[in-house]
């Protein structure tokens, strides 16, 4: 665990002092997010901040690749860490274009698909699936489960980045239920307790806990394409790692279910950008609009119609995140009444919150309402 501890504190230490001069840059080189009708804030701002994440994730491998007790991550003749920097580099080149002069829906996915491919086919990949028991995949449907994966993963950060702090919070929510269960199971199932994904999960929590300060309402600085599409390539690496490799008949606690965890974990934990992404893909589909094309109707802009603020509401969406992965990580090592018990006095204490906005976002309400 101090092995973790260095490297959480690497992350958010290198993402925070890089954060300032990552924003200058932008500003003096233009990526600007400009106001458009479907954005919330009222003044142009640097983006790019993903950037300054890199860095943070970049020190926290350095380190661990450091030290003697993290070294397993990185031995073995198909070397991890390689792959997972081969698609965080495609992604970072892709997200700084786009962020720059911007890129049109088809190339940004054919980019996803191409560092997703790169990761897959050089061991990041999931190798089964809990179909009659355990089914496993053959390699060139490996590869493709794996890339539709990413791509879900990162287009569901990507369409939940849209109030100051949002994604970067509820990614940290997510990666800390994940390390919080990867972590756990190697103690209790006396598995190796230096893996990738438990590192990953520790690093992305870092990064955005170091880049909070700056994102926060009001943000100075917006992550940009660069930095949620990178957060939800880690997202992913980091899960399929853990859940696409660990043999699931090892799995051997008291806990519901516990072949078919390491599967729906993932989607517990980011079970609300992915509520938001299905929700955003089927009411544009219904329109007769691309899927990938813009509105006003994410769960954060109904919240804001509602009449929470934008913390209240971002603080809204951490909670929930925080319900429901807590309650998925609580189900492998508690019992099922107690996980149970738990999610439902949490459901019935966000249920009351969100039904009482705190009446002082007015007039964003009549923008969202009033805007295309």
């Amino acid at each position: 665990m101090r092995e973790y501890l260095l490297c959480l504190m690497a992350a958010v230490a290198v993402t925070y002092l890089l954060t300032p001069p990552v924003r200058a840059m932008a500003l003096r080189l233009g990526f600007m997010a400009e106001v458009r009708d479907r954005d919330i804030h009222d003044s142009p701002t640097p983006r790019l901040g993903g950037l300054a994440m890199l860095g943070g994730i970049l020190a926290g491998i350095l380190l661990a690749s450091k030290l003697p007790r993290m070294r397993a991550v990185f031995e073995g003749g198909d070397n991890p860490a390689i792959a997972l920097l081969s698609g965080v580099a495609i992604i970072v080149v892709l997200g700084i274009i786009d962020d720059r002069w911007g890129l049109d829906a088809p190339t940004k996915l054919a980019g996803q698909v191409l560092a997703a491919g790169v990761m897959a086919f050089q061991g990041i990949a999931i190798i089964w699936l809990p179909i009659g028991g355990t089914f496993v995949l053959d390699p060139l449907t490996s590869v493709l489960f794996t890339v539709i994966i990413v791509l879900v993963s990162i287009n569901a950060i990507n369409f939940v980045d849209g109030l100051d702090g949002l994604a970067a919070g509820i990614v940290a929510v997510a990666a800390a239920a994940f390390f919080a269960y990867s972590y756990l199971l190697s103690v209790e199932m006396g598995f190796e307790r230096t893996t990738l994904a438990t590192l990953v999960s520790v690093l992305l929590l870092g990064v955005c806990l170091g880049f909070l300060p700056n994102n926060f309402f009001p943000a100075r600085i917006f992550m940009g394409d660069t930095g949620s599409m990178t957060l939800g390539l880690l997202l992913a690496a980091g899960t399929i790692t853990l859940s696409g490799q660990i043999d699931p008949n090892a799995v051997t606690s008291g806990a519901l279910f516990p072949w078919l965890l390491p599967v729906l974990l993932p989607v517990a934990v980011m079970a609300i950008p992915l509520m938001d992404l299905v929700l955003a893909v089927i009411r544009r589909t219904r329109a007769g609009r691309n899927p990938f094309a813009p509105d006003k109707q994410h769960l954060h802009h109904r919240l804001l119609e509602m009449g929470h603020s934008q913390v209240r509401a971002v603080l809204l969406m951490y909670a929930w995140t925080a319900l429901i992965a807590g309650t998925a990580v609580a189900i492998a090592f508690i019992p099922l009444i107690w996980a149970a018990a738990g999610f439902l006095v949490g459901l019935g204490v966000l249920i009351f919150l969100v039904r009482r906005p705190d009446g002082t976002a007015e007039s964003t309400v009549r923008e969202l309402r009033t805007g295309t």
